[in-house]
């Protein structure tokens, strides 16, 4: 299970994600159509130094706002922000591009099977728009998906071929999908690296031996997906700043 959300209003747009492994909330201001400020909180994280990435965002201050998500990654190397964070920077600016006041992505994602085979679905404001058959990372269906790696050259094919909603969803499930790839191993067994070396901030080859993993940081929401964001309402409503 895995929750987004994202809250505008004015030149504010506020955006958070929870999931079994990750907790974050980024902020991003904007002043005559450019991202003036951003923001990070880190509440969850898999390893000791996640947070330490939000400042690698105000690397998108000064861009225009977008309504496309993926805008942000023509503005930053991704591999150098936390990869979260700056999924949820660019929900945030495509909000406040859109003037969208309030969205919610819910997303479930099957566990692995031997066969590799399992079924992937995302809500959007409790509309079922997305639900992929997949084959370890590859889609098998329905088109316009059939056929399609979620690896390289996934979120390129999105924004040259689907609407910006439709292309912006399908970036949030495939994030979910590689996500829930954790649920079948025990991060917290000694020696196992949680993250992708090289992939992101976290696992860059200079601080990779910093990235020391937050033992007990799992959690899982199978039977209670209502928690998810419990703690988040009164920041998304714009009655507390933390």
């Amino acid at each position: 299970m895995a929750t987004r959300k994202i809250a505008s209003e004015a030149s504010e747009a506020r955006a958070v994600v929870e999931d079994d492994f990750h907790h974050f909330r980024v902020t991003v201001l904007s002043r005559d159509g450019h991202v003036e400020r951003t923001a990070t909180q880190s509440l969850r994280t898999p390893t000791m130094i996640c947070g330490q990435a939000g400042q690698r965002l105000t690397e998108l201050e000064g861009m225009a706002l977008d309504p496309a998500s993926a805008s942000v990654l023509q503005h930053t190397d991704a591999r150098l922000q936390c990869t979260h964070m700056i999924d949820l920077a660019g929900l945030a600016v495509a909000a406040l591009s859109h003037g969208t006041p309030f969205r919610q992505y819910d997303v479930e994602v099957d566990d692995k099977t031997p066969d590799k085979t399992r079924r992937a679905r995302l809500r959007r404001d409790g509309v079922l728009v997305l639900e992929w058959e997949l084959d370890g990372y590859a889609v098998k269906g329905p088109p316009p998906y059939s056929g399609l790696s979620l690896g390289a050259g996934f979120t390129g094919w999105t924004q040259g071929t689907l609407p910006t909603d439709e292309a912006e969803a399908a970036l949030v499930l495939r994030r979910a999908i590689f996500i829930s790839n954790g649920r079948t191993v025990d991060l917290d067994a000694p020696g196992r690296r949680t993250g992708p070396f090289g992939g992101c901030w976290a696992w860059q080859p200079e601080r990779a031996d910093k990235a020391l993993r937050n033992v007990g940081s799992t959690q899982d929401f199978t039977e209670r997906p209502d928690a998810l964001l419990g703690q988040d309402q009164a920041w998304l409503a714009f009655e507390q700043t933390e």
